[in-house]
């Protein structure tokens, strides 16, 4: 692992060998929180062949605007080369009530480059009374391979002004999962085997009213998972399953979950 610069509140310390040839980096946020008018920005290059694996320390935390203050902002911009291989998994985005932050995350695929990203979403601080408490919370998502666009999303939630228990956002879950698998190159055929059988699994752990998941091909090169939940508790495991399906149906290997440190 090379460092070209770090500032706080983000720091990795080091790069942890995985057992089949991997590294895997623990990305800190040593404040705890991201806090009203942070500007934070990530950039990550997975060079040829390379293999890694990227996880958090713990839950972002979005904590209280401060009046006067520009909302916060995380910028991250992600590039696999050829050959390369990213398991990008952090932990669970957290906003707070009163919280306002936008966030913006670009991945660049080159040719026959592989990723496996997720990402959860939770309502704040249930056990407070804070469900959906926040202001506002925009997301911009971008997936790009050398020739078109994989996944372009854009969207703003903002409970106070539109409901989220709605039909057309959240309905009557709280929380939200999204899980993507690439690998650049690979015919359609492929990707609609994989959907399949994510689907037979999606379906099985799905219970309309409590947690519902459901499978789907990108435009090319790709698929998304994406699930609903009352709770926090099994999307974790759900997340992992769909992740091991994927990766030992596109290399062929079982998928090694991150080791955690604190």
């Amino acid at each position: 692992m090379r460092v070209n610069a770090q500032q706080p509140p983000w720091r990795v310390i080091r790069a942890f060998p995985g057992a089949d040839g991997s590294c895997l980096v623990h990305l800190h946020n040593v404040s705890g929180g991201v806090l009203a008018g942070d500007r934070l920005s990530l950039a990550m290059d997975v060079e040829r062949d390379c293999r890694v694996q990227v996880t958090t320390a713990g839950a972002t935390r979005l904590y209280r605007h401060r009046e006067g203050s520009r909302p916060s902002e995380q910028t991250t911009k992600i590039s696999v080369a050829e050959g390369g291989l990213l398991e990008y998994l952090p932990d669970a985005l957290i906003p707070f009530a009163g919280s306002r932050h936008s966030q913006h995350t670009a991945i660049t695929l080159a040719n026959d480059a592989t990723l496996f990203w997720w990402e959860t979403l939770a309502p704040g601080r249930q056990a407070m009374g804070e469900v959906f408490g926040f202001n506002t919370l925009r997301i911009r998502t971008e997936l790009q391979s050398p020739s078109r666009p994989l996944l372009l999303e854009n969207f703003a939630l903002e409970p106070a002004q539109r409901l989220l228990s709605s039909a057309a956002r959240l309905g009557p879950y709280t929380h939200m999962a999204n899980f993507y698998a690439c690998r650049v190159g690979m015919p359609a055929a492929t990707w609609r085997e994989l959907e399949s059988a994510l689907n037979q699994f999606c379906c099985a752990h799905s219970r309309p009213g409590v947690t519902i998941w459901g499978a789907t091909t990108l435009v090319a090169d790709g698929i998304a998972v994406r699930g609903l939940s009352v709770s926090a508790r099994e999307l974790p495991a759900t997340l992992t399953s769909c992740w091991k399906i994927a990766r030992r149906f596109l290399t062929g290997e079982e998928a090694i979950p991150p080791r955690k440190v604190y």
